[in-house]
């Protein structure tokens, strides 16, 4: 099966979650999408239990990091905090343009991310439902529409149905090199 081609990387964790199977489930997920690494926050974990759920064996794929607090999170530089959250003044996921680099958090069903945490994040983004996802679920649209934006496939046809599974789109290509001046001696002479 071919994995599907996106530019940038993308991490997804989670805070507070308690059930390990919630988030085995939710690691799982981000593997399945190609995450670049994983990351918990004072979440309860068990890796036994949560081993029940990802079938993928995650981490022994995917860096996955424990943090204790909001506080700690380090993410690599460049990579931007975009928490998952039910709040009004959140944008609606189907609006959002997604950063190259990004980190996506989600929290627990009942409580959801923390005001500290909150406060971290450069976007809070929210998927337009009645209430709240299971975590696994919520991580896979938010993933899924990520993919939409940045992956490389073909544009959706004007009728119902599906095109034929095409070739990915060519990487860019920039020709050969120009030199304002002279040309470097180890280019070669060649073509002058």
């Amino acid at each position: 099966m071919a994995q599907a081609r996106t530019r940038g990387y993308f991490g997804l964790g989670a805070e507070g979650v308690s059930k390990s199977a919630n988030l085995g489930a939710l690691l799982r997920t981000a593997h399945a999408f190609g995450a670049g690494f994983c990351f918990t926050i004072g979440a309860g974990w068990d890796a036994r239990a949560a081993r029940r759920a990802d079938t993928a064996e995650t981490p022994a794929h995917v860096p996955l990091w424990h943090f204790a607090t909001p506080e700690e999170v380090r993410l690599p530089q460049g990579c931007v905090l975009i928490g998952v959250e039910l709040l009004d003044e959140a944008v609606d996921l189907p609006s959002f343009r997604h950063p190259l680099n990004a980190a996506y958090v989600l929290g627990p069903e009942r409580a959801g991310l923390s005001p500290v945490l909150l406060a971290r994040c450069r976007h809070v983004v929210r998927i337009p439902t009645r209430f709240a996802l299971n975590l696994a679920v919520a991580g896979a649209l938010v993933l899924y529409d990520r993919l939409l934006q940045h992956g490389r496939f073909a544009e959706r046809p004007v009728a119902s149905g599906g095109a034929p599974q095409a070739e990915p789109a060519p990487g860019p290509s920039h020709g050969h090199p120009r030199f304002r001046r002279t040309r470097p001696d180890w280019l070669g002479r060649g073509g002058e």
